[in-house]
C-alpha cells in the first residue's frame, strides 16, 4: 500500500518596503531566523498578513525608490503573532488603542530566500498585458502588502531571469 501523498499549498505575497528604511539586501544580511515584518497599520494589508502560512513566497518589492520594482525573493517563515511595536511607547508604531489582551497589530517572520538578478521595475510591469489584473499595476493600490496569484508570481520571476 501506498502513502498518501501530501500537497502543500503555497501562496504569493507582495510586501513593500523604502529601501532606504529596510531593504532586501538587509533582510539578506540578517540570520536564517530573518525577521520581523512590522509597522504595518493598515487593516486590509494586516488581514492579508493573518492568511500568511509557514513557506509561503513573499516578492520583495523596494517602494519609494527609482525606480520601484521587485528585487527578491523571501519566504514567510513565522505566522502572525502581535505586532510589538504596537505596545512600545517609544515607537513610531505604537498604537495607544491597542492591548496586549485585544492586539489590533500583526507581525510575521520572514526571510531572504533569492535576491532576483536584476530588480523588475514598475514600469514594465505595467508593460506586461498578462499582469494587468494584478493589484499592484491597478491604479490607486497602495497596500504595503497584497497576495500575488501563482501565475503573476511566476512571470515576474520569469522576468528578472532576462534581460530588459
Amino acid at each position: 500500500m501506498n502513502a498518501p501523498y501530501i500537497v502543500l499549498a503555497m501562496n504569493y505575497w507582495l510586501m513593500k518596503s523604502e529601501p532606504a528604511v529596510f531593504s532586501f539586501r538587509d533582510l539578506m544580511n540578517m540570520s536564517t531566523k530573518g525577521d520581523i515584518w512590522d509597522g504595518v497599520r493598515n487593516y486590509q494589508a494586516r488581514n492579508f498578513m493573518r492568511e500568511m502560512k509557514n513557506g509561503d513566497r513573499v516578492l520583495f518589492y523596494h517602494s519609494n525608490t527609482n525606480p520601484p520594482g521587485v528585487a527578491g525573493i523571501a519566504e514567510v517563515i513565522g505566522e502572525s503573532q502581535p505586532d510589538p511595536t504596537q505596545f512600545d511607547t517609544s515607537s513610531k508604531y505604537y498604537d495607544p488603542k491597542s492591548t496586549r489582551e485585544a492586539p489590533r497589530w500583526i507581525v510575521v517572520r520572514v526571510r531572504a530566500v533569492q535576491e532576483l538578478p536584476r530588480t523588475v521595475s514598475l514600469y514594465e510591469l505595467k508593460t506586461i498585458p498578462e499582469l494587468e489584473d494584478m493589484p499592484l499595476v491597478r491604479k490607486g493600490n497602495r497596500l504595503s502588502v497584497m497576495p500575488v496569484s501563482e501565475k503573476h508570481a511566476q512571470i515576474i520571476m520569469n522576468l528578472a531571469a532576462t534581460v530588459a
